[in-house]
């Protein structure tokens, strides 16, 4: 088994908020991991701005590219890749998907974290988490795991390219509707920790109060099972 693993998300940030004690984990343990992020960021200034021109989504992208590079160095990420999609408006096109399948040809990860694609009712609606964005993208990422990927007749123009097939193993999907595993990040809460600190732009003016959600939030998770730190995830096969 090759140890590459691939987290694909909409936005810098997404991953450490959903997966990065795994990730720090399973970097500890050999793996190669690379974060693919969707979209430009440029939608991640002020709500409430009044500028929006072409040169302040340019220093938006800008800064947040650099925070989630910085995050990844932390967590020990193999590379970091940026689709650039436009931040606010992602869609699960067949652009997007063909996108997706390309690097999962070229990098050809055992594993891959994605968000999931579908809104969660209970126990509450938590709007936060089902940004369109992130349905988008997990729906593409899960599209082009199965059949894109694998399927030599889908685009064929990545054969062209001299891309061959390649099947995804295991997949983990965070905030589905139903768990079904949980990753050990005691060891490397702190890491998280830090990896979501990098993001200064969206998380420094709260920065407290996000660390003591993140950790309590964690410690919940490892009670369940018996640990002091989870990460959560529908995890399944493709065999």
């Amino acid at each position: 088994m090759d140890k590459v693993a691939m987290v694909v998300v909409a936005h810098p940030d997404d991953a450490e908020f959903g997966s990065s004690g795994t990730v720090a984990t399973w970097v500890q343990e050999g793996w190669d991991v690379y974060y693919v992020i969707a979209t430009d960021a440029s939608g991640g200034g002020e709500d409430l701005a009044t500028s929006l021109s072409v040169d302040a989504r340019r220093t938006t992208t800008e800064t947040r590219q650099r925070e989630q590079r910085a995050a990844g160095e932390i967590l020990g990420l193999k590379d970091v890749l940026f689709l650039n999609y436009r931040d606010g408006t992602l869609e699960p096109s067949l652009e997007l998907r063909r996108d997706i399948t390309r690097l999962l040809r070229t990098y050809r990860p055992t594993r891959v974290i994605c968000q999931c694609p579908d809104r969660v009712w209970t126990p509450s609606y938590s709007i936060g988490r089902h940004h369109p964005d992130h349905l988008a993208c997990g729906e593409a990422v899960l599209a082009a795991i199965y059949p894109a990927s694998q399927n030599a007749w889908d685009f064929p123009e990545l054969l062209a390219e001299g891309l061959k097939p390649h099947k995804v193993r295991e997949i983990f999907v965070v905030g589905a509707p139903v768990s079904n595993f949980h990753v050990d990040i005691s060891a490397s809460i702190d890491k998280k920790v830090a990896a979501l600190r990098a993001h200064e732009s969206q998380l420094a003016d709260h920065f407290d109060e996000i660390e003591k959600w993140v950790r309590e939030w964690a410690s919940r998770t490892g009670e369940e099972h018996g640990i002091e730190y989870a990460e959560q995830f529908h995890r399944f096969e493709n065999g």
